[in-house]
């Protein structure tokens, strides 16, 4: 089969690999329809090559079609259409009781310390082969994947892999009072939806960013916008908006590669181009973020608010400012997304054709699956307007 594979810093390819098969009685294998690249995915196109093998798969918000089940897995069977989660999760353990399925215990990776695996995503989180490629094997298939309804367009349902709950999470993490406000650092496919669900939950949302096509998307879906380009204090700015105070609450939906950190960018080149045997450990103990976006978020939000994580972070030993932190008393909370949790609120949002998030207005690209290299290189660069892209085999 065809699978979008990582050769090195800014070198994916699109190769011919073995086609997956079924190892254990509860995986499954799924022939993706449409696939997504993530803005995590560019953290390992960019920064993360120390915990990456050439060769690997990426991808890991996928959909497809099951062609094949495991003896164990029974509420889905070949024939059904369905949505990949990218956490690999059990579904049965203390963790996944708790709803908390990003700690799944079943496939923790405690040999470095991390939470659940995750498809098509680095050593620390199981180098499991990802979803941007022709066929998937999915492991814990007899929990995972989400069935959805044949007819309406893949569109409708391929964000319920990661941008759906991630930004749904984004905005409950946030803990916006009835009628607050909340302002979303970055408008990204991630920042994108935070603006789209604190709005169809009723808050108010001001978005930042940089790229005049964010900016201009996120206004079309009802948020107010403030363009870090032409703005020299953006915390400023807000607190103009909003009496002086800040917003109730902040989502960084950017993380470890904001703008404006050389420090962290610094880090981050010199961390690049050591060999990899080296460069693991050091990113594992050192502080190698670009933190201006949560610096700013420290900033923007009101005393006693809160600010929600869902960028990726990745150093062990950021800076952070704990005097101000303390000082104003800031609630954090931060994560992966628990995907499966926030299945029941979302389903019925893209079941309705009224489209109330938004979804068929979030893709800027649509391109086979042999142009990956050319669409990573274009979502990198923020080039051709591209905010989100999805591939087809």
């Amino acid at each position: 089969m065809k699978a979008v594979t990582w050769h090195g810093r800014r070198d994916v390819r699109v190769d011919t690999v073995p086609d997956p098969a079924i190892k254990e009685p509860t995986d499954a294998i799924v022939k993706i329809t449409t696939t997504a690249i993530c803005g995590s995915d560019l953290h390992l196109y960019e920064v993360l090559g120390p915990f990456m093998g050439e060769g690997d798969i990426l991808g890991h918000e996928p959909m497809g079609i099951v062609e094949e089940v495991g003896s164990e897995v029974s509420h889905i069977r070949p024939g059904d259409r369905v949505v990949i989660p990218f956490n690999v999760s059990c579904g049965h353990c203390h963790m996944c009781g708790l709803e908390l399925y990003a700690q799944c215990e079943t496939t923790q990776n405690r040999e470095h310390g991390t939470g659940a695996s995750l498809l098509g995503y680095t050593k620390l989180y199981g180098q499991v082969p990802g979803g941007q490629a022709e066929y998937l094997r999915v492991p814990q298939a007899h929990f995972g994947p989400i069935k959805v309804p044949e007819g309406p367009p893949d569109e409708r349902f391929v964000y319920l892999s990661d941008v759906l709950p991630t930004a749904w999470q984004a905005v409950a993490w946030a803990d916006v009072p009835d009628g607050g406000s909340v302002t979303v650092l970055g408008l990204g496919p991630i920042g994108q939806m935070s603006c789209r669900v604190a709005r169809h939950l009723g808050h108010r949302v001001i978005g930042v960013d940089l790229v005049p096509e964010r900016l201009e998307m996120a206004r079309r879906h009802g948020a107010e916008v403030v363009d870090a380009a032409v703005t020299d204090d953006v915390p400023g700015a807000i607190r103009q908006l909003t009496q002086g105070r800040g917003t109730d609450s902040v989502i960084d939906a950017v993380g470890m590669e904001a703008h404006g950190s050389p420090v962290g960018k610094l880090a981050q080149t010199l961390t690049g181009l050591l060999p990899d045997r080296a460069a693991a450990p050091l990113m594992t103990r050192a502080g190698v973020d670009r933190l201006a976006a949560l610096t700013q978020a420290i900033e923007i939000v009101r005393r006693g608010g809160t600010i929600s994580l869902s960028g990726v972070y990745g150093g062990m030993a950021d800076p952070m400012p704990m005097l101000q932190l303390f000082d104003k008393g800031v609630t954090l909370r931060m994560g992966q997304a628990h995907v499966r949790r926030w299945i029941d609120d979302l389903m019925p949002l893209v079941l309705d054709d009224a489209d109330p998030l938004g979804v068929t207005d979030l893709a800027t690209h649509r391109l086979p699956l042999d142009r990956a290299p050319h669409a990573y290189e274009i979502f990198q660069k923020k080039q051709d307007g591209a905010i989100k892209i999805l591939l087809e085999p």
